[in-house]
């Protein structure tokens, strides 16, 4: 009997040491190909060293020759200048903002001057020296922090959890940002104040967002009235309070110099709790007021510049190259760095194939 009963212990030993062997073999595998990763991410990274090295010269002939052709098209290259301006939208009107400068740009695109000119209001002459329209949201990372804590403040609280920082800000699109900075290139220093001024304007046109402006307008009146008539009430309910707070002093008074043991307790505190309470209804009322007389304020406008920088425009001397701002000659340098870098990685490509093909 005490054969047969180790015998399942036996066994059970042996399958529980096989899957310890096999978790230590995964385990084992897996750090070997994490390592095989770095180790080959490290030869590739001294084989592009040694191959800087070795070509050390073409490299830096190549970076000379970009940057001394980035200096002489500075000289020689048609001057760009630039001018920008700043609007705010008092209402989502960025979707049809992008959305016209974008059709400014096709026009560009296909030369057709005489309609750009008819839509902006300018000269076939004036218009032709316009290179680009620009639009881009004026906002920081304070900005979209406060826009991202709005936005989960108005889901309930399950959804509010699910939704990550870095997922807003990728399905949040620059349109929807109050503050937008429009910009144009030129390529004659011209005043372009009227054409900020005839893109504001044509937005401020638009029938829907008229009929919403007229609407949101009436709304706003109509409480601004009925808060102005709840203050006028609730100062002549303050006053006949008064009033009322005085007899009862004066009745107190008399009272007390009638009988002069007997005193009212409490009834004092209960008066100051309801004048404080009447105060405080006061106070929210003129708060509530005030906010509504700066939405009237505020809608206005559809939209509306706040700044004009540069009415004459700024000779541009700066180009953007992956997300970093530098000059045309300091870019032509790096473009001229990195194509013969290329060139050299596809030379030596062509040459392990060749080799590869030999030992095959």
């Amino acid at each position: 009997m005490s054969t047969n009963s180790n015998t399942p212990n036996n066994s059970e030993e042996v399958d529980l040491g096989q899957l310890f062997k096999l978790i230590g073999n995964i385990f084992e595998r897996f750090f070997n190909f994490i390592l095989r990763i770095f180790k080959n991410l490290f030869l590739a990274f001294i084989w592009v060293i040694f191959l800087v090295k070795k070509r050390i010269i073409i490299l830096a002939l190549a970076t000379i020759s970009g940057l001394a052709i980035g200096a002489f098209s500075k000289k020689t290259a048609t001057p760009k200048y630039e001018s920008s301006v700043t609007v705010v939208q008092n209402y989502p009107t960025g979707e049809n903002l992008y959305n016209s400068v974008g059709y400014y740009n096709d026009l560009l695109r296909q030369g057709d001057y005489q309609i750009l000119g008819t839509v902006l209001n300018l000269d076939v002459e004036k218009t032709k020296s316009i290179l680009a329209f620009d639009v881009k949201p004026v906002v920081s990372e304070n900005n979209k922090l406060v826009a991202f804590n709005k936005y989960v403040k108005q889901l309930d609280s399950l959804a509010a959890t699910k939704i990550e920082y870095e997922d807003f800000l990728k399905n949040n699109e620059d349109y929807t940002h109050k503050y937008q900075q429009i910009r144009i290139e030129s390529s004659e220093r011209n005043s372009f104040k009227s054409v900020f001024e005839n893109i504001v304007e044509s937005i401020n046109l638009n029938p829907f967002f008229l009929n919403e402006q007229r609407k949101d307008i009436v709304e706003l009146t109509q409480t601004k009235e009925a808060l102005e008539l709840a203050l006028v009430k609730s100062e002549s309910l303050q006053d006949t309070y008064k009033k009322v707070l005085e007899q009862g002093i004066d009745a107190d008074q008399s009272a007390k110099t009638s009988e002069i043991g007997i005193t009212f307790e409490g009834s004092s505190e209960v008066e100051k709790t309801k004048e404080f309470d009447l105060y405080q209804s006061d106070l929210e009322l003129r708060s509530q007021l005030v906010e509504i007389e700066r939405e009237l304020l505020d809608k206005q406008y559809i939209i509306e510049m706040i700044s004009n920088k540069q009415d004459s425009g700024f000779a541009s001397t700066t180009i953007t190259f992956l997300g970093i701002e530098m000059s045309m000659t300091l870019f032509l340098g790096v473009l001229a760095f990195l194509v013969a870098l290329a060139i050299l990685f596809g030379i030596e490509f062509l040459k392990f194939i060749e080799k590869f093909k030999m030992s095959v």
